[in-house]
């Protein structure tokens, strides 16, 4: 599961990247994409960890990818962000990050404060780098589709569909638009469409603008985060007791970068059922829509392998009865079969025999 982190130059994006991963910057790899690995955020575990005192706490994981800046005033710029977007395709989100924030000793990218002009300018390139992509594979498949081919049925599907793709990017719309079924995407994964990708807008905005600013999510965006990233960043640095008198100064509960990493879980499609006993308690990342062998596989194989069945519990059952054995005497413990849809937080004992 990979974020990738793009912008402007000085937008503040690698900032961010060190306020959400607690990587301090390095001189050293200036002009370098930096990868770093996050735990998401679930105080559900939190509960967990206080009923069963676990030898091993374990968050379901993201890796962030910081991006150099994307500056398109010169060739050279031009020719950075084209190389990069090739590793970019690689990532399942992209967050997009935008300054807000007026700081006159830091020179603003085209001498201005605009998020949108930014964002949409970011955006335009993305729609670009695609509609080559797909304009040259046209080009092949109309060349090809008329001589005699095991593949000419696949062949035909694909160009159709990639005739509604141009059509979407030339109106300005992004591929997620085009690209709607999973017969659709199957077809088309091996492009690594970038603006298929569910998108997330970071307005990164100044320390005064913290308590009032509504980050409004733009037309085929998943969603929109305000944050001041010079602030996270040093909440990041706090001792967790300073840290949370910091925040209830500020008048907010949780901190812009946890937010920005569960947005990220959440529109790469995922949720954790979680696992606890004295051992370890742990989330684990699935796909929604994953059923139980599948998730028991997600374990080990043999879970999946010798399956019987699911001993489950809703996370919040559990918590308003006070513990699993209170929960199965108030009739909240489910036993699902195979086929069952695994649920956010659902707490899973997979029953098994190899």
């Amino acid at each position: 599961m990979q974020a990738a982190l793009i912008g402007p130059p000085s937008s503040g994006k690698s900032t961010l990247f060190a306020a959400a991963t607690g990587h301090k910057p390095n001189p050293a790899e200036i002009g370098q994409s930096k990868h770093a690995v996050v735990s998401v955020p679930d105080r559900r575990l939190k509960f967990l960890e206080e009923l069963y005192s676990p030898k091993k706490v374990t968050h379901a994981t993201i890796e962030f990818v910081d991006f150099p800046g994307f500056s398109l005033t010169d060739p050279l710029g031009q020719q950075s962000m084209k190389k990069h977007l090739t590793d970019v395709r690689n990532a399942d989100v992209l967050v997009i990050v935008v300054r807000g924030f007026d700081n006159p000793s830091v020179p603003a990218y085209r001498d201005r404060i605009d998020c949108a002009a930014d964002l949409m300018e970011i955006r335009d390139e993305l729609h670009f780098a695609d509609l080559e992509v797909v304009t040259n594979r046209v080009e092949r498949l109309e060349k090809s589709i008329h001589r005699p081919s095991k593949t000419k049925d696949r062949d035909k599907r694909e160009l159709a569909l990639l005739l509604s793709c141009r059509e979407a990017l030339e109106e300005g719309k992004p591929l997620s638009t085009a690209i709607t079924t999973p017969e659709d995407r199957a077809l088309l994964s091996s492009f690594a469409f970038l603006s298929e990708k569910p998108g997330i807008v970071v307005y990164n905005i100044g320390e005064d603008q913290m308590r009032e600013y509504t980050a409004a999510t733009p037309e085929h965006f998943h969603s929109a985060v305000g944050l001041c990233a010079e602030a996270e960043a040093q909440i990041q640095d706090l001792d967790p007791d300073d840290r949370l008198a910091f925040l209830e100064d500020l008048g907010i509960t949780e901190t812009a970068r946890d937010r920005l990493v569960s947005n990220c879980y959440e529109a790469m499609n995922f949720i954790s059922f979680l696992t606890m006993g004295p051992d370890e308690v742990r989330a684990w990342p699935i796909r929604k829509g994953t059923v139980a062998v599948d998730a028991a596989g997600k374990i080990h194989s043999d879970l999946a392998r010798g399956f019987i069945r699911a001993e489950t519990v809703a996370y919040n059952d559990l918590m308003e009865n006070g513990d699993f054995k209170s929960a199965k005497a108030a009739g909240k413990v489910r036993q699902e079969g195979k086929s069952y849809e695994v649920q956010d937080g659902d707490i899973l004992n997979i029953k098994f025999n190899v």
